[in-house]
């Protein structure tokens, strides 16, 4: 009872110093919290939404898939003919079967071709008004459509828009651009995460979508009360043969909540990993804390010892202040974690994902593991300090405040962080020397963890000497007070390496992953520059393939010297060897495609795989069959017939464009497969005429305005467009290493503070004779910032090592260019001095405030 007593004490006596520890240990629970509602609530969402929206029974098309996304390779849903709803309503157990057409493979743009699609990257979705919809959709504006010339918008898609009852859209599917004027608006009955749906009547869709009457992609059938949806599927299956895809409410619900499970997921574990780096940084921050603590303590511990205090007591005393600060942190974070949820709820809303409050879910387990993994980690840091503590003799209480340090310990520590880090270096320059990028990953990890557990352990011994090099290169200008800002920073190596190996870990993956970056969109453009011969590239952002309309249009242009067509079709290869291969990919392209994408081949001349019945596979599979130039290769494409095609070119794996592509002519395909089998052109490669470029690039471009959903590049477009994809992707991931660094912030502000406390004494006499408060709060900056910079170099040096590595990995798969992205790593390190100045604000303000005489008669 002593023991808790006692904790008591020293926990509120010192709880202004716990404050910032406190807050770490808050917002890392927060964002755990947070994370787990946010997904939670995002399951919840599509649960309520996947229910609500499917029928007792679904019937599709055998080749549809079990989410129901119906595009297919001629950019139309499968379809099923009417009568199999006449067999459905013929089924034992059946209360109403009805028929509908919708399709996810369109663009929807208002009568300024804006699109209208979402921008989060939820799907478009067309499709015909049903008594299915009609239940959970209420019609809140005009009227449900009739006739070809009205379409039904949902109420969130209106609202982003501004759209109203009478305005004109464009509906442009492979058919064509049906146009129409909206009769009326309808708001979900449960929460809409972002899809923009649109309804017209089922002759309307059917036409627009598929370009005939009389079919269907759905039978939505209902039961009769007292049956199942198991029975009914099962009684629906036996009446309708086979030919087709039966499914309950809840197998069509499962399936569509896989689909999406994968990327919450990611998104999931992705926040979570950053969560574990924020919680690895507030570690170092913790230790600093109570490190520091203990050490000022030292003669009361001592004391407390000599009265008859054991060593576990004091040990038990201090874990038990850890404990305080874990608990209350926990509980603090994992109610903040609730506000991060919604925040992130807000920001999801303002990128187009739509998600309510009302579905709000917060499992018992959410903050049960926040509080356990807050408390764990709290009080597994404190526990070096802790035993530090239980360590000091009762001979201490004669002696000043603090504890000498122990010699061997720091050369033991030296030893083995030198050790990790010597080994962490070995695993990566195995890494970069691999022969294969899977094996390679594997050494890449394994150096990267050992060597930031190495920079972390031999962080004291570095501290010495990083330090004094700043001091000499940035700190001697400033006079005396830059030398005592250096030699305060020296006073406690292993205070100043834990303080900068919280920052270092932040800004190494920052490097790493700039470098990682800036490699992959320099290889990139590299590729392009060597590989690509073509002057424009036309495509889908959202995948819908290109109609024979926009060919057309595209090859009309004046000034173009060439349009070449790429199209993508399944198949199944028996080869030489005998063996006959799953699932196989053809890329039938015209001839000029050679022209347009220099592919390096091993054996052979890509173009003469464009020549009748010829192809040509990459390096890995002829090696893998036993493929050489004039082998006949059996092709059974998906919906043609089998073809026997002779390989004339074997390609190189060494590419980074169309890795791993078997190519043919589209001249050679047609003649088995059929024309309305044929797959759509998934890219259009355009070559303007010598001079004619930029005229030729204004002419496609106008050409194409009727059709918004492709859009037209020439190189340099398409370059930026790559760059701007990695940067968005970069910029999100620094956001949520911010958290980190913020953490890492908090320790450099806790670490001055408990340092200023400790120097009271010290600095009362630095104003006694002479220093000015003005040079008192610039010696503390200073010192901060040169901490601050210490654990920069640190960590931008290792990221950029790891950076090196993974380039060299991904140069195996043929991104081979290594660039250093030195304005990042420029401006990363000078606004590391930044947080350096930002953080000793608060702890200089109050040095500069002390009392003079009360700071000298500070014990």
């Amino acid at each position: 009872m002593t023991v808790l007593k006692t904790s008591l004490r020293n926990f509120f006596a010192h709880k202004g110093r716990m404050a910032l520890s406190a807050v770490a240990v808050l917002l890392s629970v927060a964002f755990v919290c947070g994370t787990l509602v946010f997904t939670d609530t995002m399951n919840t969402t599509f649960d309520k939404l996947f229910a609500a929206t499917s029928s007792d029974v679904t019937v599709t098309a055998e080749s549809a898939s079990d989410t129901g996304e119906t595009t297919s390779d001629n950019g139309k849903p499968p379809v099923m003919p009417a009568l199999v709803i006449d067999k459905v309503r013929r089924v034992h157990g059946v209360k109403a079967a009805e028929g509908t057409v919708f399709s996810t493979s369109v663009t929807v743009v208002d009568a300024d071709k804006e699109n209208l699609s979402p921008s989060s990257g939820a799907p478009t979705i067309v499709g015909s008004w049903n008594g299915q919809d009609a239940r959970t959709m209420k019609i809140t504006e005009g009227a449900a459509p009739h006739g070809p010339g009205q379409v039904m918008v949902d109420e969130d898609t209106a609202g982003k828009h501004h759209l109203k009852l009478g305005d004109e859209i464009g509906v442009i599917s492979a058919i064509g651009t049906h146009t129409a004027k909206i009769s009326g608006i309808a708001a979900f009955q449960v929460t809409n995460p972002g899809a923009a749906i649109f309804y017209l009547d089922t002759r309307t869709a059917q036409d627009t979508l598929v370009g005939q009457s009389g079919v269907y992609t759905n039978v939505n059938v209902t039961a009769t009360p007292g049956i199942s949806d198991d029975q009914l599927k099962k009684d629906v299956v036996a009446g309708l043969g086979g030919g087709y895809k039966v499914q309950t409410a809840k197998e069509v619900a499962d399936a569509n909540q896989k689909s999406v499970a994968s990327f919450l997921d990611v998104m999931k574990y992705a926040m979570l990993g950053f969560a574990g780096i924020a919680f690895l940084v507030g570690i170092f921050l913790i230790i600093n804390t109570f490190s520091m603590l203990v050490a000022q303590r030292t003669r009361e511990i001592g004391l407390m010892r000599a009265i008859g205090s054991s060593r576990k007591q004091v040990n038990r005393s201090v874990l038990i202040e850890a404990l305080m600060l874990g608990v209350v942190g926990s509980l603090l974070g994992a109610a903040a974690g609730v506000g991060i949820a919604v925040g992130l709820m807000k920001l999801m809303g303002q990128m187009g994902m739509n998600l309510s409050t009302d579905d709000l879910t917060v499992a018992w387990t959410t903050p049960v593991a926040g509080l356990v993994l807050g408390v764990v980690v709290t009080v597994l840091a404190a526990y070096v300090p802790a035993r530090r503590a239980g360590k000091i003799s009762p001979m201490a209480a004669l002696r000043d405040a603090g504890t000498p340090a122990d010699v061997k310990a720091g050369w033991v520590r030296a030893l083995l962080g030198l050790v990790l880090t010597g080994a962490g270096g070995a695993s990566l320059f195995v890494a970069a020397n691999a022969d294969k990028a899977s094996e390679g990953s594997l050494w890449l990890g394994l150096g990267v963890v050992l060597s930031l557990i190495g920079f972390v352990v031999v962080g004291p011994l570095l501290a010495g000497g990083v330090v004094r090099v700043l001091g000499a290169v940035l700190l001697r200008v400033f006079g005396p007070v830059g030398r005592m800002a250096e030699r305060n920073a020296l006073r406690n190596p292993r205070r100043t390496g834990a303080t900068g190996a919280a920052l270092m870990i932040g800004l190494a993956l920052v490097a790493c992953l700039s470098v990682v970056g800036s490699s992959m969109v320099a290889s990139a453009t590299d590729e392009l520059d060597k590989s690509v011969g073509t002057d424009f590239i036309v495509q889908s952002d959202s995948g819908q393939l290109i109609t024979p309309q926009a060919v057309k249009a595209a090859k009309s242009v004046q000034g173009l010297e060439r349009v070449t067509e790429y199209k993508v079709l399944d198949a199944t290869l028996t080869t030489p060897d005998g063996r006959t291969t799953k699932k196989e990919t053809i890329n039938a392209a015209d001839p000029a495609y050679a022209q347009d994408v220099r592919t390096e081949t091993v054996a052979g001349r890509l173009a003469d795989a464009y020549r009748p019945d010829s192809m040509s596979v990459f390096e890995g599979f002829a090696k893998d069959h036993g493929i050489k130039l004039g082998s006949t290769v059996a092709v059974a494409f998906k919906d043609g017939t089998t073809a026997r095609l002779t390989v004339r070119a074997i390609t190189s794996d060494d590419v980074v464009i169309d890795k791993g592509a078997m190519y043919a002519s589209i001249a050679t395909v047609t003649k088995y497969v059929p024309a309305e089998k044929m797959p759509l052109d998934m890219l259009l490669f355009a070559t303007a005429k010598d001079g004619q470029q930029e005229s030729a690039y204004k002419a496609l471009k106008a050409q194409l305005h009727d059709y918004p959903q492709y859009t037209v590049r020439d190189q340099t477009d398409y370059k930026q467009a790559l760059k701007d994809q990695i940067g968005q992707l970069l910029n999100m991931i620094y956001g949520l290493l911010a958290l980190a660094i913020v953490v890492a912030v908090l320790g450099v502000v806790n670490t001055l503070a408990l340092s200023v406390v400790e120097r009271t004494r010290e600095i009362g006499l630095m104003r006694a004779i002479g220093l000015s408060r003005r040079q008192l709060r610039r010696m503390i900056r200073l010192e901060s910032v040169v901490i601050a910079l210490f654990g920069a170099l640190l960590g931008l040096g290792l990221g950029m090592g790891w950076g090196a590595t993974a380039q060299k990995l991904l140069a195996l798969e043929g991104l081979k260019v290594l660039e250093i992205p030195w304005p990042t790593i420029t401006a990363v390190f000078i606004g590391s001095a930044f947080v350096g100045l930002f953080a000793a604000l608060v702890p200089a303000f109050r040095a500069g405030r002390m009392n003079v005489l009360n700071a000298i008669a500070t014990d």
